[in-house]
């Protein structure tokens, strides 16, 4: 008589859908489906200008775009310009945004950076990725934010937690840095795709891909996805 079959209790690791073994293939394949499914999804930080999206984007880390929005509401109308913002107090600053978590910190780095846009810049946000890193505060991920929402300049792929963990699932990066990670997705999701592919996935991860029970049975990239690290139902 035939033994039953024992079922596995490993992490999920479905085979790679037909046709798309390469990353480069199933990146194209995902990013025109998002597209498709989420043609409005654009940055949920509320700026009127580069400069303003460059602040509140520094604010952003450890902390949710709807506080940061809330903040630099009345941020941005004491201090409009980099000019003013170079010329503020540490204390007013960290006073303004304390809702933000790390206060002290962001506060500082966003005063510098300030600055060095008036020193440097003549108070104009650069276009040039390299010298938009070298801002205090400013990292890869901020300054590929500025880029692409800010100018309309696909400079990369913003990895954020969140863009991080699903392309993880999704099989186009099995790194957890978020330098390797953009690199892997850089080389696998069209440069058209750049801009809008971090914004459409992360609308997917808040209402499907969710990072505890993400609900595969109604997901949309299902037969494109290897589901990498999913604990079956």
């Amino acid at each position: 008589m035939p033994q039953p079959r024992r079922t596995s209790v490993t992490l999920q690791h479905r085979s790679t859908p037909a046709g798309l073994g390469s990353a480069a293939a199933r990146g194209a394949a995902v990013a025109r489906r998002l597209a498709r499914l989420y043609p409005q999804a654009e940055c949920s930080l509320v700026f009127g200008s580069p400069y303003e999206l460059l602040i509140a984007t520094i604010l952003s880390a450890q902390c949710t775009d709807k506080r940061v929005n809330a903040v630099t509401r009345g941020l941005f109308a004491r201090w409009p310009t980099p000019a003013a913002l170079a010329a503020a107090g540490q204390a007013e600053v960290e006073g303004a945004i304390r809702s933000t978590g790390f206060f002290r910190a962001k506060a500082k780095s966003i005063r510098g950076c300030a600055a060095a846009l008036v020193e440097r810049h003549g108070g104009s946000v650069p276009k040039v990725l390299e010298q938009l890193v070298k801002l205090p505060g400013v990292g890869r991920k901020t300054a590929n934010v500025v880029l692409g929402s800010g100018f309309g300049l696909p400079s990369g792929v913003v990895v954020d937690t969140h863009v991080g963990r699903i392309a993880r699932r999704l099989g186009l990066t099995r790194h957890t840095d978020a330098v390797r990670a953009e690199r892997d997705l850089v080389a696998a999701i069209p440069r058209r795709h750049w801009i809008g592919f971090s914004h459409r996935l992360i609308e997917h991860g808040r209402t499907v891909c969710t990072a505890r029970k993400p609900k595969c049975d109604r997901c949309r990239l299902a037969d494109l996805c290897p589901r990498v690290g999913v604990r079956p139902a």
